[in-house]
């Protein structure tokens, strides 16, 4: 198994797998391999801004970017990459050389890593990619990480995550002293429209809350449709136990101060 990628002139390197995983820095190479423009698909590849790293991740698909959202939110996530390596092995069965490029390279805190790709549907991808998803997973335990295909979130928690992810820009968190209102204010569940008037002017306070939603500073039910009345609090805890930070996936602008 070996690993393809770019050094740090632009050449690009291959070397054994199990010696480059634990000191190449994927987080910080550019894709190896560019994503494709098909005439006359209505989508095209992008860039995601990142709160995680404060630059720009490419993407080339409508499921990438929702994968994208939901690791730079993630509080484990310390870097984030778009196809930084192509993964190189010999086919056991027919001894052809095969490679694969997994669209995403996450960093966790820990240190490890994730490869992951990010199919718009269980099957998408068909034989090769399920094939090349095996191979992933045992190249990735050999190091002490993961492969996995990202599974899209539920409609409800993608378009929460979606409309958070425009206030997930620093400019949006506020003052300190707005931040520390914001905190006092959800100490306890309360729906977030109270909250907020007790705070102050909803057009000054509602994007540090949104943000705060985002960052995790507040938590509430993602599951659910966010709305005026629905529960929020300061702290990690959802206010009825549901899950308020789901791990697994880009948003897309609505209202002002959004990105």
């Amino acid at each position: 198994m070996e690993a393809l990628f770019a050094g740090a002139d632009g050449v690009l390197v291959q070397q054994r797998w199990e010696q480059t995983a634990p000191v190449v820095r994927f987080e910080d190479l550019p894709p190896v391999a560019a994503f494709p423009v098909v005439p006359g698909r209505r989508w095209g590849p992008g860039w995601w801004w990142s709160a995680t790293t404060g630059g720009h991740v490419a993407h080339g698909s409508v499921a990438m970017r929702t994968q994208l959202m939901v690791l730079d939110r993630d509080p484990a996530v310390t870097g984030l990459a778009a196809r930084p390596v192509r993964i190189v092995w010999r086919d056991p069965g027919d001894g052809r050389v095969r490679s694969w490029v997994p669209q995403l390279f996450a960093r966790y805190a820990d240190g490890t890593g994730l490869l992951a790709d990010c199919p718009a549907a269980p099957g998408s991808g068909g034989a090769r990619a399920q094939g090349a998803a095996q191979v992933l997973q045992a190249a990735c335990a050999a190091v002490g990480w993961s492969y996995r295909r990202l599974a899209p979130p539920d409609p409800v928690t993608e378009a929460n995550l979606r409309w958070l992810a425009g206030y997930r820009h620093p400019r949006n968190a506020g003052s300190p002293q707005l931040r520390a209102a914001v905190a006092g204010a959800f100490a306890v569940p309360r729906p977030l429209a109270e909250g907020v008037a007790a705070v102050g002017d909803s057009l000054q306070v509602l994007p540090a809350v949104y943000h705060a939603l985002w960052s995790g500073k507040l938590t509430i039910r993602l599951d659910e449709p966010l709305h005026e009345q629905a529960l929020a609090h300061a702290g990690t805890g959802s206010p009825d136990g549901a899950t308020a930070r789901p791990a697994g996936a880009g948003g897309q602008s609505r209202g002002n101060g959004r990105q």
